[in-house]
C-alpha cells in the first residue's frame, strides 16, 4: 500500500516560486510518478511526470518554468515551481502515472495572487 503526502503549497504573489514535495509511505522507484494539480470548477490535470529512469515531461502550460526532480532513496518526488502565473492556482497532487485512484492524496494548495 502507498499513501502519498503532499506539502509546500502556499500564497505566492505572480512571478514568484514554491518548491512542492511528494513523500510516498511505500516504494516509488518502480513507478513513473506525476504532479497533477486540480484548479476549481477545472479537471484534475498532468502537469509534470518523471519516469524511474528520470525521462520527463511537462505539459506545454508549465514547460520552461516547472522542474520534477525525484529521489528514490527518499522515496520523494519534488516539483520546483518558478515564474508562477495566477493561472497555476490550483491544488496540487502526486500519484503515479496512470494514477491510482486509491492512492490520492490531500494534496497541496497554491494560490498565485498579488
Amino acid at each position: 500500500q502507498v499513501q502519498f503526502v503532499e506539502s509546500g503549497g502556499g500564497l505566492v504573489q505572480p512571478g514568484g516560486s514554491l518548491r512542492l514535495s511528494c513523500a510516498a509511505t511505500g516504494i516509488i522507484s518502480v513507478y513513473r510518478m506525476g504532479w497533477y494539480r486540480q484548479a476549481p470548477g477545472k479537471q484534475r490535470e498532468l502537469v509534470a511526470s518523471i519516469t524511474r529512469t528520470g525521462i520527463i515531461n511537462y505539459t506545454d502550460s508549465v514547460k520552461g518554468r516547472f522542474t520534477i526532480s525525484r529521489d528514490n532513496a527518499k522515496n520523494t518526488v519534488y516539483l520546483q515551481m518558478h515564474s508562477l502565473k495566477p493561472e497555476d492556482t490550483a491544488v496540487y497532487y502526486c500519484n503515479g502515472v496512470p494514477p491510482s485512484t486509491a492512492y490520492w492524496g490531500q494534496g497541496t494548495q497554491v494560490t498565485v495572487s498579488s
